[in-house]
């Protein structure tokens, strides 16, 4: 697995995560202005939090999730060490030295080389 130094420290944002899953149906608002690959997607139970677009069957409104996300993000400080998973949309699904998980954004990450130290 890659791995990557956090170059700028990230916090999860002031809401719960939420989960979609595959076949599940939500309502999609309005894209993210600094992430514009994301869109506010609303739970039937009223939840929100910022999900790929490409992961539903529409653009706006009533739409299918086509797969499962979870929207958890990881805190990370800045010089941390974390371990890659796979990337979506401009952020990686990470995990650090305590066995956290989440999301974290490309931007806050150098990359080190897989035959590096």
């Amino acid at each position: 697995m890659r791995r990557a130094r956090v170059v700028v420290a990230h916090r999860a944002p002031d809401r719960p995560p939420i989960r979609v899953a595959r076949g599940q149906r939500v309502t999609l608002g309005d894209r993210d202005r600094d992430w514009p690959q994301f869109v506010w997607t609303t739970l039937a139970e009223g939840h929100g939090g910022w999900v790929p677009a490409a992961l539903f069957d529409g653009d706006h409104g009533p739409a299918t999730a086509l797969n499962d996300y979870d929207t958890r993000e990881l805190d990370a400080e800045a010089d941390e060490i974390v371990t890659l998973q796979y990337e979506l949309a401009d952020w990686w699904w990470a995990s650090n030295a305590r066995g956290d998980e989440g999301w974290i954004p490309t931007r806050a990450l150098d990359l080190i080389d897989e035959d590096g130290p």
